[in-house]
């Protein structure tokens, strides 16, 4: 189980019931865990940076609300904390052995395609790719397709994926 990370999750919980509670450093701290948890670009994380306390001089004025603003942005903050552990506790720790973003492979992949393919060549392979036949097959014809195109083609692909890729 990952007991360390959740933890600081519940730390973190219990801070926003602190007397001195000051919300930009829960946030930061509370993204800093996210990130080392779930990864820079977890939802998780937007949606701490969203939660912002209303400053204007009417939110400050009205209290005729059942609770404060400040009260509301730690609900928010607590939930999503909650969220969090709830998530580690069913599906356990994301994967953090993929270094590099999968949409930018996917974007990699088909613009390498696009680069070496010809318009109807293009069509085909991304045919097969989202067909309902099983991988084993899919595999099989796209290796077929490629092979047909020209001798160098599924080297040019595959060179121009690895050479567009970032952060590897």
């Amino acid at each position: 189980m990952s007991s360390k990370e959740i933890e600081v999750l519940n730390n973190q919980i219990e801070k926003l019931s602190a007397k001195d509670f000051d919300l930009e450093a829960w946030k930061k701290y509370s993204i800093v865990i996210l990130a080392r948890i779930f990864g820079d670009k977890s939802p998780k994380i937007k949606q701490i940076e969203s939660i912002e306390y209303d400053y204007s001089s009417w939110a400050l004025r009205d209290t005729s609300g059942s609770s404060s603003y400040m009260e509301t942005c730690k609900k928010l903050g607590e939930e999503i904390l909650k969220a969090s552990i709830s998530e580690i506790e069913t599906f356990g720790l994301p994967d953090k052995e993929i270094s590099v973003e999968t949409s930018e492979i996917y974007d990699s992949i088909i613009s390498s395609l696009q680069d070496e393919l010809k318009g109807s060549q293009f069509k085909e392979i991304i045919g097969i790719i989202k067909s309902d036949k099983k991988k084993e097959i899919k595999k099989k014809l796209v290796f077929e397709k490629l092979k047909n195109f020209s001798i160098d083609c599924s080297n040019e692909i595959l060179s121009n994926i690895l050479t567009n890729l970032k952060n590897i």
